[in-house]
């Protein structure tokens, strides 16, 4: 290749591209990428369409049609769900942002704390921002030549999980020099991870008393999934039973049901405000609730298990409910995700 060529090519900057960037020097720090689903930049109807657009256009989460679904989503949906959906953020809405966003830089800065200076841990959004691009990219600059991606979902779902995989391999696609990865796309059984989730109903036992029924509530997702052979189901009902054998319940003590479906399709069964309308007329009016399948409290929790399905049980002649908060920055949970970590 004669000079001429080599100042042709030169001039098109690969090597300034931020995505195509190395550093002059490779770190030996070990970089952390968690993962959640994400969250509007702000409680308003224009904040949540950009943001229920980039959920909702997610194949992994809607699986119909795609021409059809993004008729029903652009004409229909984005048109009337946002202004609703901002109305339930805003009730949820802290005064230093979205409840999950907040928890979870808690937790990375936590997470950060306990592996030291030896590993780099960066936070990032499926959707919404930060972005798991901005993320990876962070760790690109800083040198990192090895990365754990932990996606804070402990059961594996392919709308959640999947869907995190697909992210961080789109961006890992356009880098000249790919890392080392790990990639965590499971951790239901994890015995610190039980162990915390027992805790944190031990706790309220010792404050509250036993409940009739303790309702574990994962969310939802369509009843075609599990046939198709995602495994969601079967691991939620695994963690249901390993923390039920830890706290040594009775199967009369608790059962495990599914929240947050919407559309007419049929979902994973039982549904839980159906069955928080039944409990009552069965003699069952002192319940706690939680939620394993959320390592965040979020708008599915603070607002949908925690206030509107507290609501319909009550409404229904059920007298006691207490929602047991997700295990956040607890200590123990921490605890759980650094040794979880470390292991990988």
């Amino acid at each position: 290749m004669n000079p001429s060529s080599l100042n042709k090519y030169s001039a098109l900057n690969y090597d300034v591209d931020p995505v195509f960037h190395a550093p002059d020097k490779p770190s030996s720090r070990v970089g952390v990428l968690l993962i959640n689903l994400g969250t509007p930049d702000a409680p308003t109807a224009s904040a949540l369409r950009r943001y229920l657009g980039e959920f909702l256009s997610d194949q992994r989460v809607i699986e119909i049609p795609r021409l059809a679904w993004l008729f029903i989503l652009h004409g229909i949906i984005l048109r009337i769900r946002p202004k609703k959906s901002a109305k339930l953020y805003q009730a949820v809405w802290t005064s230093e942002g979205s409840p999950l966003l907040v928890i979870s830089k808690q937790q990375q800065q936590a997470i950060q704390e306990q592996l030291g200076d030896g590993f780099s841990v960066k936070l990032g959004m499926r959707y919404g921002n930060p972005s798991i691009a901005t993320a990876l990219r962070e760790l690109q600059k800083e040198g990192v030549r090895k990365i754990v991606v932990l996606p804070l979902y402990p059961q594996y779902a392919a709308p959640t999980t999947g869907s995190s995989f697909d992210a961080v391999a789109k961006e890992l696609s356009l880098w000249r020099w790919v890392p080392e990865l790990h990639f965590i796309n499971n951790y239901c059984d994890d015995p610190l991870y039980i162990d915390a989730l027992a805790n944190s109903v031990r706790e309220y036992i010792e404050k509250n008393g036993k409940p009739q029924k303790i309702i574990f509530s994962y969310h939802g997702t369509p009843k075609r999934n599990l046939d198709l052979g995602d495994p969601y189901y079967c691991l939620c009902i695994k963690t249901t039973r390993l923390v039920a054998e830890k706290l040594a319940l009775d199967k009369d003590d608790y059962i495990a049901s599914f929240q947050s479906r919407f559309g007419y399709a049929e979902w994973l069964k039982p549904y839980t405000d159906e069955t928080l309308k039944h409990l009552p007329a069965e003699g069952i009016k002192n319940v706690a609730i939680l939620s394993p399948a959320f390592s965040a409290d979020c708008l599915e929790t603070l607002e949908e298990l925690a206030v509107e399905n507290r609501d319909t049980f009550l409404t229904a002649g059920g007298e006691t409910y207490h929602y047991i908060p997700a295990l956040n920055d607890r200590a123990d949970h921490i605890h759980a995700l650094v040794k979880l970590i470390r292991q990988h």
